[in-house]
């Protein structure tokens, strides 16, 4: 069955900086939604801030498998009535993969329930990614252990995370920094995967293992089943077994 994802991008980078209109004319939302387009498995639309809704409506929300998320400048307009619906979602099964500065996010930072700080400098230094663990379903098909991008933003060590179900990731950077790249959480019936490289100046997102890293984070977040929301009360009547009510 078809994947279905949303990517969504706050849009805002695209309209003011140069640089990013130069790297990303369509917007960085429109270069990942083709990516994951790439893989016949999956079928990858796109949202922005600017949209009613922020184009996260209950329609759109209940027909999205996965949600891809990328935000920076806008974290504090993104709505708090769109945040909870998607919080619903994501507890209730839909996957979520967060990217780069989304580390910030409302959506993020509740369902971790942390601040989700870090240290960054911004250098164009390079970044190599380790995979901790080669075997992972998101890892599948890098080649070796490793890989480098020549130019990006650091993050550094500490981040305050939970600690992650699992660390798929460690970046090193050339100024010396360290870093958990690429984490996953399961909160309720969602999958979560956060995932560092991102930075807006930088064309990370058309490098082919980084498209292969989101193309597999797909597929991993994908539902696998839904919790019942809210607490149904069951009455003695309803119990699967007779049952003689007792007690006050």
């Amino acid at each position: 069955m078809t994947i279905r994802v949303t990517v969504w991008g706050e849009n805002l980078h695209e309209g003011r900086n140069p640089r990013v209109q130069e790297v990303y004319p369509a917007g960085m939302h429109a270069c990942i939604a083709a990516a994951l387009n790439q893989d016949p498995g999956i079928t990858a639309t796109t949202a922005t801030l600017q949209q009613p809704d922020h184009g996260l409506d209950s329609q759109v929300l209940s027909a999205t498998d996965v949600l891809v998320w990328w935000g920076h400048l806008g974290h504090d307009q993104v709505a708090d009535a769109v945040v909870d619906r998607v919080q619903t979602r994501v507890l209730s099964g839909m996957g979520l993969i967060v990217l780069h500065s989304g580390h910030h996010a409302k959506i993020f930072r509740r369902l971790l329930g942390t601040s989700c700080d870090l240290v960054w400098r911004e250098a164009g230094e390079r970044e190599r990614l380790w995979l901790c663990n080669p075997g992972h379903a998101i890892a599948k098909g890098l080649p070796g252990t490793w890989f480098d991008l020549e130019h990006e933003e650091m993050y550094g060590e500490p981040f305050n995370i939970p600690n992650p179900d699992e660390v798929v990731f460690l970046s090193w950077f050339s100024g010396g920094e360290a870093f958990r790249s690429g984490v996953t959480y399961r909160r309720g019936a969602g999958k979560i995967f956060y995932f560092r490289p991102g930075h807006e100046t930088y064309p990370t997102y058309h490098h082919p293992l980084i498209q292969q890293v989101l193309r597999n984070a797909v597929t991993w977040a994908r539902p696998e089943g839904t919790y019942v929301l809210g607490c149904p009360h069951r009455s003695a009547e309803q119990a699967l077994e007779r049952l003689d009510p007792a007690g006050g």
